[in-house]
């Protein structure tokens, strides 16, 4: 709340101008963006690679095909090439299969961007060795890598590596100061210094420049200060929960294999269990949570800062008693 401000918008906030340096260097990058939110960022950089009518290469579960409105199409009038994944992880040579080669063919499109995902939208980490194969891919035809990297911090916790070695797999990337950074709102969208440049400018042009943005910009230094080294305390505190209630009242079917970063995807598999008796449940309880996911029918249950163990025994003893009463 003491953070100094100034008019981002005209480059004037210290903060703001602390952050984005601080974040391009933590990542290898040569600078960064502040921009209001994850899909911002994902856009934006969407928006800043590609010119219209091309093709983007990704994952079809990937979080910019599957929650963001169709984003590509409206902002950048691109169209997205989906591709089959294995728990976020694209295949090489299926991507090298897929870059359209010839630019003479006048009834395709060019390909404009590969985009990636980690870590991914399931909770899965996507390996170093899988990220540089596909980069070597797409610089053997020039085509540029973007990351969603809005859990980049937890995939690097999992993957015991610095941030900037899964950044150098990549063109550009965004993370997300507001997820297990704890910040207050904002994302950073990094990259080589011409491309945030024009990035910079699109921002202006989507409305996403902001004035007085130091306020949550000092949130996100702590995020990448002191938050970012301990989130490997989250995936321990989210393998106890799933562990605790896999099997519970024999319904509840956790997918621990994907335990990998401090994300739970759990079903409860029982006709007698609504959705949203369960949700008011908890929040009658004091737990605040989302309800079932329709596309995937799972529950995702995500620790953080604020999650310890006392809160998970809360929450044990919380679906317990639940399901005891609705299923007994």
């Amino acid at each position: 709340m003491n953070a100094p401000l100034g008019d981002d918008g005209y480059r004037e906030d210290p903060t703001v101008i602390e952050l984005e340096e601080y974040a391009a260097d933590l990542l290898g990058k040569e600078a960064a963006v502040l921009v209001p939110t994850g899909v911002f960022a994902n856009q934006l950089s969407i928006f800043t690679h590609c010119k219209r009518g091309q093709e983007v290469i990704l994952a079809d579960e990937c979080h910019i095909v599957q929650w963001e409105t169709g984003g590509s199409a409206v902002i950048s009038q691109v169209q997205l090439r989906t591709l089959t994944s294995n728990k976020g992880a694209l295949d090489p040579s299926e991507v090298e299969a897929t870059i359209r080669k010839d630019l003479t063919d006048p009834h395709v499109p060019s390909t404009g961007l590969i985009c990636v995902e980690n870590a991914f939208s399931t909770g899965c980490v996507v390996s170093l060795e899988n990220m540089k194969k596909v980069k070597e891919v797409a610089d053997k035809y020039e085509i540029p890598v973007h990351l969603d990297g809005a859990r980049i911090f937890n995939a690097a916790a999992t993957l015991k590596v610095q941030p900037k070695e899964i950044a150098q797999h990549v063109t550009t990337l965004m993370f997300c100061l507001s997820k297990g950074l704890c910040g207050s709102m904002g994302s950073l969208l990094v990259g080589p210094k011409e491309f945030i440049d024009r990035a910079r400018k699109n921002r202006k042009l989507l409305g996403g420049s902001l004035r007085q943005a130091g306020i949550f910009a000092a949130a996100g230094l702590v995020g990448l200060k002191e938050i970012a080294p301990r989130l490997g305390e989250d995936h321990k505190i989210a393998r106890m929960l799933g562990e605790a209630i896999d099997g519970m009242n024999g319904v509840v079917k956790v997918k621990l294999e994907d335990i990998q970063i401090n994300m739970i995807f759990f079903a409860i598999e029982s006709d007698k269990i609504e959705s949203k008796e369960l949700v008011e449940y908890f929040l009658k309880n004091g737990i605040k949570i989302a309800g079932r996911n329709n596309t995937t029918m799972l529950y995702r249950f995500v620790t953080h800062y604020y999650i310890q163990e006392e809160q998970v025994k809360k929450i044990i003893h919380t679906l317990k008693e639940f399901l005891d009463a609705k299923l007994n």
